[in-house]
C-alpha cells in the first residue's frame, strides 16, 4: 500500500475511507473517495487434472495478501481477485462455477455491473480446468495476464511482462505436487522483478475434496506469510513443514494397517511407512514428533542404530518428553514399547533418565537465512 498521511482531519478522513473500503458490503472505490487500498501483486491460479486439486499462489507488497486474493473450493474452481480486489467476488464465483458457468463467463458476470471493473484484476479456473484472466484498463502498469493449459497468471504494478513469462515457464517446467509448483512459479516471478514496489506477504492455497484436517474440509494447503522481508522463502519453509505433516500422515496410515495385515503384507507396509517417515524428516528436521515417527519405523525395519539416533534427535529438540505423563506420550505417538526397547541401550537410558528429573535447557534457535 502507498503510505498515507497521518494526523489531522485529512488523516482521519483517509482512515475512515479505508475502513469503508473493506466493510462487508464492499463499497466501490468511487464511493470510498477513490482510496481503496490497491493490491499490487502477481498470482497464479491453476487446476491439476491428475490430483483434482485447485490452487492459487500470490505474492505482494500488500500486507496479508492471502486474506483478500485467493478463493478456491474442491470440485468447483478457483479465483484470484486483486488490484482493487473484491473479496465478495470469491464466493460469488464459486457459486457460479457450481451452476456450470465457465471461467470467462464467470468473470464477465462478476464485472457486468461493477462500477470499478476498470480497476479490477481477476484470474479464474473453472470446474473443467479452463482458465481466464482479466485486467482492467486502470490497473497500474505494468499490468496484464496470460493463460496456459489449466492455469492463468496475472499481475499489476509489475517490473514488466517478463514476470508473467517467467511464472508461466516455471510452472510448466515444474515437477511435484501442485502447491510446490505454484510456489516455484511465484518464486520465478519474483526473480524476474516481481512487484515493482517490493515484497511483504505471500500465500498458497490448494484444495482437494476431504483433504483437510480429519477430512472435514478441503484445505490441503492453506499457508500465509503476512509480513516478511523474503515472503516466498518463508512460504516455502512453511510448505516444507506441511509436506512433513502429510508424509507423516501417510506413514501412520501404513502403520495403522499393520495390526490386521496378513504376514505377507507386513514387510511392504513397514517399508512404505519408513519411506514416508524419512521424507517427513527430510523436509522438516525441526519436528520432534517426526523424529519419533522415524525412530518407530526404523526400529520396525530392523535399523536399531538408526532408531536410537532418531530418538536422541527428538530428545535434543524437545527434552521434556521423559517428564510427560505416559498417556500423553502415547497420544502423541510415542508408545511405551518403543521407549522400552530404546532404553536397552545404556547411553539412551542415561539420557532419558537424566531428562526425566532435570529441567531442560532452552535450545537456541538457529538464525534464519533471509536470502531469497
Amino acid at each position: 500500500m502507498t503510505p498515507l498521511p497521518r494526523g489531522g482531519s485529512f488523516g482521519l478522513v483517509v482512515s475512515l475511507a479505508l475502513s469503508l473500503a473493506v466493510l462487508p458490503d464492499l463499497r466501490s472505490a468511487a464511493d470510498a473517495g477513490g482510496t481503496a487500498p490497491l493490491i499490487t501483486t502477481f498470482s497464479i491460479v491453476a487446476y491439476d487434472p491428475d490430483s483434482r486439486e485447485y490452487g492459487i499462489a500470490v505474492q505482494s507488497k500488500f500486507f496479508a495478501v492471502g486474506d483478500v486474493v485467493p478463493f478456491a473450493q474442491a470440485n468447483t474452481g478457483a479465483l484470484a481477485t486483486q488490484a482493487v480486489g473484491n473479496p465478495l467476488f470469491g464466493p460469488r464465483a464459486l457459486e457460479l462455477f457450481k451452476k456450470g458457468l465457465g471461467a470467462q463467463a464467470v468473470i464477465a458476470k462478476l464485472l457486468a455491473d461493477d462500477p470499478d471493473r476498470d480497476s479490477r484484476q481477476l484470474g479464474a479456473v473453472d470446474t473443467k480446468g479452463n482458465p481466464a484472466t482479466f485486467t482492467g484498463s486502470k490497473c497500474l502498469p505494468w499490468a496484464g495476464g496470460k493463460t496456459g493449459e489449466h492455469y492463468t497468471v496475472q499481475g499489476n504494478l509489475l517490473a514488466g511482462p517478463q514476470v508473467l513469462d517467467a511464472m508461466a515457464a516455471a510452472y510448466e517446467a515444474a515437477r511435484g505436487d501442485l502447491a510446490s509448483r505454484l510456489v516455484q512459479a511465484i518464486s520465478a516471478g519474483q526473480a524476474a522483478g516481481g512487484d515493482a514496489r517490493g515484497r511483504k506477504s505471500a500465500a498458497v492455497l490448494v484444495v482437494k475434496d476431504g483433504a483437510g484436517y480429519l477430512g472435514l474440509n478441503d484445505r490441503l494447503v492453506d499457508l500465509h506469510v503476512e509480513d516478511h522481508p523474503t515472503p516466498i522463502r518463508e512460504l516455502q519453509r512453511l510448505l516444507d513443514i506441511r509436506h512433513g505433516q502429510l508424509a507423516a500422515a501417510e506413514a501412520n496410515i501404513h502403520l495403522d494397517q499393520l495390526g490386521n495385515a496378513p504376514e505377507g503384507e507386513r514387510t511392504g507396509l513397514i517399508e512404505n511407512a519408513g519411506a514416508a517417515a524419512e521424507r517427513a524428516i527430510t523436509v522438516n528436521r525441526e519436528s520432534d514428533t517426526l523424529w519419533w515417527l522415524a525412530a518407530q519405523t526404523r526400529l520396525l525395519g530392523g535399523d536399531r542404530p538408526g532408531a536410537l539416533e532418531a530418538a536422541q534427535t527428538a530428545l535434543m529438540l524437545s527434552p521434556s518428553w521423559p517428564r510427560l505423563p505416559e498417556p500423553t506420550r502415547i497420544e502423541l505417538g510415542v508408545k511405551p514399547e518403543l521407549v522400552d526397547v530404546l532404553r536397552e541401550d545404556d547411553d539412551f537410558r542415561r539420557l532419558w533418565d537424566a531428562l526425566a528429573v532435570q529441567a531442560p535447557v532452552a535450545r537456541k534457535q538457529p538464525a534464519q537465512d533471509t536470502a531469497e
